[in-house]
């Protein structure tokens, strides 16, 4: 699978509060059944061993489900596990940083917010994909910069890289921001803080499903 084509769809990205680390590997797996076949790791806490041990089970995972593992923030935990990428945001580590530690081949993913000038820096420093939000009001980040779907239609005529949209998505609001643009929705609570997140994400998949005339 080339690159372009494996960042497209659902992109779910875990959340310690709501994935406890003795569930955590469940959930993801969860997700994977039900269609998604990008996971970011996202763990802000500090205890390295723990972090290490859940990416390597999370990496294996993901290579038998054949998706990807992305690592938020962490390019030395990335390195370690052989995550297919980092994504990196305002006070992460440097994309030219990440690329030399992580080599070419690897994914480096970019928060822009609501600027498309980031998403142009970003893009010229070697990007792969760039992300726009929030959209909608977030669980996650309540307090997170809004974004609007025109962000994405400019985004998609002025950039040549994949799109991500973020923040308060459900299969009740997600297809107008695919049809502005976004090639991957990124989901957390919309995910893992649903009863069943298996059919959470069959849901939201559906979503990317070419529409009938």
């Amino acid at each position: 699978m080339n690159r372009q084509h494996a960042l497209q769809g659902l992109y779910a990205i875990t959340d310690s509060s709501l994935c406890p680390d003795n569930s955590l590997v469940d959930q993801v797996a969860q997700a994977l059944h039900g269609g998604c076949r990008i996971i970011q790791y996202r763990d802000k806490r500090l205890d390295k061993a723990e972090k290490l041990s859940l990416a390597k089970q999370l990496m294996d995972l993901c290579k038998h489900h054949q998706a990807l593992l992305i690592i938020n923030d962490d390019v030395n935990l990335a390195q370690s596990v052989g995550a297919n990428g980092v994504h990196l945001g305002r006070e992460d580590a440097d994309l030219s940083h990440a690329r030399i530690q992580l080599g070419e081949a690897a994914i480096i993913g970019i928060s822009c917010y609501n600027r498309l000038d980031l998403a142009h820096n970003a893009a010229q420093a070697g990007a792969d994909y760039v992300a726009f939000g929030r959209f909608f009001p977030s669980l996650t980040k309540p307090h997170a910069i809004q974004a609007t779907p025109e962000l994405l239609r400019q985004a998609k005529t002025t950039l040549n890289l994949p799109l991500v949209a973020i923040g308060g998505i459900t299969p009740e609001n997600g297809a107008p921001l695919i049809e502005a643009g976004a090639d991957m929705l990124a989901v957390v609570h919309g995910i893992f803080g649903q009863p069943d997140i298996r059919a959470a994400c069959q849901k939201l998949t559906t979503l990317f499903e070419p529409k009938e005339n």
